[in-house]
């Protein structure tokens, strides 16, 4: 990506095992460094299990029967270096970029890295070079990292993987997936986002369900193995596969989200379903009959619509312990990736979304209870619970809504909440005003804390950098020139309007 500043310093980067120039005018960000280390133990995973791959298998050397990489927008090829030189049993990686100047340091970096039989460098349009492969040149790895939306990259990478290939895909226009903008989201990605506390996960369902529609035009479908929300991207790693008779359950695999605008609740509508016929054994698809009702059954407030997202499993368990037999202490960020892997790992992989403890109680205006104590009363009624990386206070469970407000309902009995707090209608007062069903304990249970937690790992990222956030389009991450950029214009718009009223009273006493 050129970038806007005239002549930029030059940069020398290292990260893992590589070590870069960069002239300064092509996108670089530290911050992603953790999405890089990762992917490097995900790739070293899915190389091992392939039955081509070669024993033994080592990171540098050019394995004939090897995986090939094609990283579409490979910027200062930093990505595609230390693939060259950290992920086992590489055939060759193609690092492609639009830019000319970014293709020159490509080839300076590849050149001083010493994996030019490794890496060679591309200079194309990402979309073209991927349709021009698609039919006699297929990769087993497609990495898809741009800046922004990825969705205009879909349909080549479908194509153009292998069969049971490895896609890994980046989105960071969060604002669009968390809700900020539904009818951009649709125009973008064919769904409608909602602005929810469990936002981040159907950003990453959306984008799932995105990457299937792509994939059912020709006859694919796809295996999520991963799917991670981490500082302002998210990211999803899944394998591709053909088969016309699977791709007929697609339709059970998406739902649409009745969202409660009032106490946050919600509910998943399939947009299909399955089941095995009794007499001849074979599966039979059908549609739903039965749709929520118009308004929230726990505080009588309306929804709103959202999706169709992705309602199936976002990881795969076997993956993921074999991931985790990956993860080395050599990687810069093993704490990080060895906390967020442990959380993912205890996720329960077959319920869709999750509330978050500030919800519950912020509903009700009631003093918040602690964690161990909802998590208790949940598994004390025989339903599950976990966290989700997404979110240090949430609630995920397959328990129904109803016992959820059972629970802050046995709670706020407990510890009443102010009545000057309970407006008429308000979803706090409706949700009170209702009965309690389930008989609520909140004795400590022994499964309330996980293991992650017990081990003392770290679970959840603190930010930000000093270098976090997505950047700018078009503009380096290196150095302190963005950290100046910033300081520069802070307090900015303030300066200005002092300025107009400084200047409309000047002229008032002319």
């Amino acid at each position: 990506m050129d970038s806007n500043e005239e002549n930029p310093p030059s940069q020398e980067i290292s990260e893992g095992l590589a070590k870069i120039k960069t002239s300064g005018s092509v996108f670089y960000n530290p911050v992603q460094e953790f999405n890089r280390d990762l992917s490097i133990i995900v790739l070293n995973t899915f190389a091992k299990q392939l039955p081509q791959s070669e024993t033994p298998l080592n990171p540098g050397v050019k394995h004939e029967n090897g995986i090939s990489i094609l990283e579409a927008l490979s910027a200062t090829g930093l990505r595609s270096i230390r693939y060259a030189k950290e992920v086992k049993g590489v055939k060759e990686i193609i690092a492609n970029d639009i830019s000319s100047k970014a293709v020159e340091d490509i080839r300076r970096n590849v050149c001083d890295n010493g994996v030019n039989d490794l890496v060679v460098p591309s200079h194309d349009d990402a979309t073209m070079l991927m349709y021009k492969c698609r039919k006699e040149r297929r990769f087993d790895v497609i990495d898809l990292d741009p800046y922004g939306c990825p969705s205009i990259f879909l349909d080549a990478a479908v194509q153009t993987i292998k069969e049971g290939g490895l896609l890994l895909v980046t989105a960071t226009d969060m604002a669009v997936l968390a809700g900020n903008s539904p009818e951009t989201c649709y125009s973008k990605y064919g769904a409608i986002s909602l602005r929810m506390k469990a936002c981040h996960e159907m950003a990453l369902r959306i984008l799932l369900q995105c990457i299937e529609s792509h994939a059912n035009r020709y006859g694919r479908y796809i295996v999520p193995l991963l799917s991670l929300s981490a500082d302002f991207y998210i990211r999803v790693f899944v394998r591709v596969f053909t088969s016309a008779k699977t791709c007929k359950q697609t339709l059970s695999k998406l739902s649409m989200v009745y969202h409660c605008t009032g106490c946050g609740s919600f509910q998943l509508q399939p947009l299909g379903t399955m089941r095995i016929n009794e007499k001849n054994r074979q599966m039979k698809y059908g549609l739903p009959t039965k749709p929520p009702g118009g308004s929230c059954e726990h505080c009588n407030h309306p929804y709103h619509l959202g999706g169709p997202i992705w309602n199936a499993p976002i990881h795969s368990s076997d993956f993921l312990n074999n991931l985790q037999t990956e993860v080395s202490e050599n990687f810069a960020t093993f704490k990080r990736i060895q906390g967020v892997l442990s959380v993912i790992s205890e996720e329960l992989i077959d319920v869709p979304l999750y509330y978050t403890l500030e919800q519950l109680s912020g509903t009700l205006h009631v003093e918040t209870p602690s964690m161990v104590a909802v998590r208790s009363a949940i598994l004390n009624s025989g339903y599950r619970v976990s966290y989700t990386h997404m979110n240090k206070t949430s609630i995920k469970t397959d328990a129904p809504g109803r016992l959820l407000w059972d629970i802050m309902r046995t709670w706020e009995s407990q510890h009443p909440v102010n009545q000057k707090r309970l407006v008429e209608n308000s979803p706090g007062t409706n949700i009170l005003a209702k009965k309690i069903e389930f008989g609520v304990s909140f004795e400590y249970h022994s499964e309330a804390s996980p293991e992650s937690k017990k081990l003392g790992f770290l679970r959840f990222q603190q930010n930000p950098m000093p270098n976090w956030g997505p950047g700018t389009r078009a503009t380096a991450m290196v150095g302190d020139n963005k950290l100046e950029k910033r300081k520069k214009n802070q307090g900015k718009r303030k300066r200005e309007q002092s300025d107009d009223n400084e200047n409309s009273e000047d002229n008032k006493n002319c």
